[in-house]
């Protein structure tokens, strides 16, 4: 079952704690959420030693890899850093993370949810923040993700709402728009050839486009996913997000807005980012309304990028869902971290809380039955309002001639009349009608009469005359009968 369980940090940050942390939990079908409040202390401690891990992150892969132009180290940085040193900041901070989270008010929290959860569960998990530093958090290294495997992070800004979607038609193919920006010092071929070798999907190229020419793309056609590979950046601490277009320009996101809007209305689904420091993109792109997002949370060195790009399609588009394939794809990536430390702490999906991700068929225009969207609930197949009036038409007429059909002949008469008599006996106890009187004869009478001296087994004519003259004294208008007997009145045989 997919569930969709959303952390929302209010009023706070890391150096003064959280006074209320709210956690929803949507379950499929589920219109109002269970909805848990609890608190987070100060923990000054993380920020520290998460800006000391970025530092000995991008010192690490320098020096691996002296020719690595994505991953830049400034001057005021730190060089002189072993791969041991860099692991010991590894462990501080995913214990830091584990120990803050364990702070009673928010345990009791994870305790609820835990009763509501299954193993089995394929769960959503969205971290709904405006703090920067908490969504360059690894929230994956949270003990909850161990122990439920189908469970995936997701980062989301406290503003958002549903996208407005104009309706397109179907065409089996996935439509990409691939943007191959600068690529000086980098090598972006691989993510090309990949996304090349989709069969169920049309990608249209834009290599090193100008400004104007990946607007007039945004604007004039439909996408269902957009794809940029090159150099990127976020600025003023993660605020803001940068690409690298060409040699010579760089785009903010607000500089893209309006042709992202309206790719956005035309049916974008995804954006995946396969390039550095990402996390300024996704916060800029989600106050778009974009349904979700891929990026990479820091410098990404070129064998690392190509790996998740080729482990996410292949599982995607083999029909895994948009969570689980992230996951697998960002948790083989640990097999590279003897090369590249931390590779697996880099993916991270950016989510519109109101919308459900797309499945690959779906992209293709294969629909499928209702899927649980969370704040919102959508079904998969799409058709026209005119073929939906004809369907319900069709199927209103054959429904209503089988039933008039299977009356008339008789099919339904065992379980009408059955229906009935039970509707009978369900009904209310009336009280006796007063214009009725029963007299009843019962076996002390008959025993006390002088007829059984004569062998009869009942009352006589003679007696039952008289009864019958004491009844007409009340005027009855209808005397009924009910008396059993074998014998003949020897006083009627005589006459």
């Amino acid at each position: 079952m997919s569930k969709l369980v959303v952390f929302s940090f209010l009023g706070g940050d890391l150096n003064q704690g959280f006074p209320v942390v709210t956690a929803q939990l949507w379950c499929q079908n589920q219109f109002v959420p269970v909805k848990l409040t609890g608190s987070l202390p100060p923990a000054p401690e993380l920020s520290e030693l998460y800006r000391r891990w970025q530092l000995l992150y991008a010192a690490v892969h320098q020096r691996l890899d002296r020719n690595n132009q994505r991953i830049k180290v400034h001057s005021q940085d730190i060089t002189n850093i072993s791969v041991n040193d860099f692991d010991e900041v590894c462990q501080q901070l995913q214990a830091n993370i584990n120990a803050w989270l364990k702070f009673e008010s928010f345990q009791n929290i994870e305790r609820q949810l835990r009763t509501l959860l299954s193993r089995h569960d394929e769960i959503r998990v969205i971290i709904e923040t405006n703090i920067v530093l908490l969504h360059r958090l690894p929230w994956h290294l949270w003990n909850f993700f161990e122990d439920y495997p189908k469970a995936e992070l997701a980062l989301s800004n406290h503003e958002y709402e549903s996208p407005q979607l104009l309706q397109k038609s179907p065409t089996g193919k996935v439509k990409i728009l691939a943007i191959l920006g600068n690529r000086v010092g980098i090598d972006i071929e691989k993510d090309a050839s990949l996304l090349q070798g989709l069969t169920d999907a049309k990608t249209t190229f834009l290599i090193e486009p100008t400004r104007q020419t990946l607007d007039e793309y945004l604007w004039n056609q439909d996408w269902d996913i957009l794809f940029f590979a090159g150099h990127s950046t976020s600025l003023a601490d993660g605020e803001i997000g940068e690409i690298c277009i060409n040699q010579t320009e760089s785009l903010t996101i607000s500089q893209l807005k309006n042709g992202l809007k309206a790719a956005i209305r035309r049916g974008l689904k995804l954006a995946i980012f396969n390039s550095c420091d990402g996390i300024g993109l996704g916060r800029n792109l989600a106050d778009l309304n974009i349904p979700q997002m891929i990026v990479m949370r820091e410098g990404v060195p070129d064998l690392i990028a190509q790996e998740f790009l080729k482990n996410f399609l292949t599982a995607f588009a083999d029909s895994k869902p948009f969570y689980l394939a992230v996951r697998e794809a960002r948790e083989r990536l640990q097999g590279l971290e003897n090369e590249f430390p931390c590779a697996s702490w880099l993916p991270v999906i950016c989510q519109n809380p109101t919308t459900v991700p797309s499945t690959w068929q779906e992209l293709r225009g294969n629909f499928g039955n209702t899927k649980f969207v969370g704040k919102v609930s959508t079904k998969g197949k799409i058709t026209t309002s005119k073929s939906k009036f004809w369907n319900v038409l069709l199927s209103t007429f054959l429904v209503a001639v089988s039933t008039v059909g299977l009356r008339y002949l008789g099919v339904f008469e065992k379980i009408e009349l059955q229906t009935f008599d039970r509707m009978l006996r369900l009904g209310l106890k009336e009280d006796p009608d007063p214009r009725l009187i029963i007299v009843e004869i019962t076996e002390k009478d008959i025993q006390s009469r002088q007829d059984m001296t004569k062998g009869l087994k009942s009352i006589s004519d003679s007696t039952l005359a008289k009864l019958l003259n004491k009844l007409q004294k009340y005027q009855p208008r209808v005397v009924g009968l009910d008396i059993y007997r074998d014998f003949a009145d020897p006083q009627t045989n005589q006459i």
